[in-house]
């Protein structure tokens, strides 16, 4: 009896260390431009891409051939690209607004968790307003999900 329960002792922790995850990332940009001019979008990449053809190596600090990459080559067409509602409004902060972005992301976070996706990671920055005559801001942040590979 020993025997087996240590050899599914021995199973499970094998199971447990060889877990491999594949990963995705939600960006929303939400703006904060005054006056609600600015692009608020929730984006999710739907195409995959290999990081390696972009990647180039220095050897003791020489040059590293990126001038040998093309920007155009990085670029990804098949994504998804949802509209979210601007942080201000004419008369400034919008509540309301914030809610229904918080709506629409839960949304998407909820379809994600349905299919098997965990949140793993949540980051965020922001570039304000620096003063008078900086009109412009964007509130970033990324979402960072993961689930298990069978």
């Amino acid at each position: 009896m020993k025997k087996f329960f240590l050899l599914g002792i021995l199973v499970l922790c094998f199971d447990l260390f060889s877990q491999r995850y594949e990963y995705a990332i939600i960006t929303t940009v939400e703006s904060i431009i005054p006056g609600g001019i600015g692009r608020s979008r929730m984006l999710f990449a739907k195409q995959a891409i290999d990081y390696k053809n972009f990647t180039t190596e220095r050897k003791e600090g020489k040059d590293s051939k990126q001038g040998d990459i093309d920007r155009s080559e990085i670029k990804i067409d098949n994504f998804e690209e949802t509209k979210l509602l601007n942080f201000f409004s004419m008369v400034g902060i919008n509540f309301q607004n914030i809610a229904s972005n918080d709506a629409v992301i839960m949304s998407k976070l909820n379809e994600m968790a349905s299919q098997g996706w965990e949140l793993a990671f949540v980051t965020s920055g922001v570039e304000s307003n620096a003063g008078k005559d900086d009109k412009e801001g964007i509130f970033i942040t990324r979402y960072i999900l993961k689930r298990q590979v069978k």
